[in-house]
C-alpha cells in the first residue's frame, strides 16, 4: 500500500513550513535580532506560529501515514488531513493578527481532533 493521500498533505505541510520559517528569518534580519525575540510582539508571535506548526504537525503526519498503512477509509484520511489543515491555516492567521485569542483554542481543538482521529483509526485498524 502507498501513501497516497499523506503525500498530499506531506507535500503542502513541507512548503508550508518551508514559508513560515523564512518569514521568521526574515523578522529577525528585519529587527536584527538573531537570538529569542528581541521583546518584538511580532517576531515573538512568528516564532510562536512556527513552533506550534513543528510541535504538532509531523506526529499528526505520522499518524495519517499509519493510518492510511493501516486501510483506514480514504474518506477519513482526507476528512482528518483538511481539518488539520484548517486548523493550521486557522492558528497562523489568528496568531499573526489577532494574538492569543479563543480563536487560538479553537485553531489547536481541529489540530487535536486530526491527531486523535488519526491515532484512533491506528487502534481501530490495529485492534479491529
Amino acid at each position: 500500500m502507498t501513501l497516497q493521500i499523506t503525500l498530499i498533505f506531506v507535500a503542502f505541510f513541507a512548503l508550508f513550513q518551508v514559508l513560515i520559517t523564512n518569514l521568521v528569518g526574515f523578522a529577525r534580519i528585519k529587527n536584527e535580532v538573531h537570538f529569542y525575540d528581541g521583546g518584538d510582539l511580532d517576531l515573538r508571535r512568528r516564532q510562536r506560529a512556527h513552533a506550534n506548526f513543528t510541535e504538532t504537525v509531523p506526529i499528526t503526519l505520522l499518524a495519517m501515514a499509519g493510518a492510511e498503512l493501516l486501510g483506514t477509509a480514504p474518506t477519513l484520511l482526507w476528512a482528518g488531513g483538511i481539518v488539520l489543515l484548517i486548523g493550521r491555516l486557522w492558528h497562523y492567521y489568528v496568531i499573526r493578527t489577532v494574538g492569543w485569542s479563543t480563536g487560538r483554542a479553537a485553531s489547536m481543538m481541529l489540530t487535536f481532533t486530526a491527531m486523535a482521529g488519526f491515532a484512533l483509526a491506528i487502534l481501530w485498524q490495529s485492534y479491529s
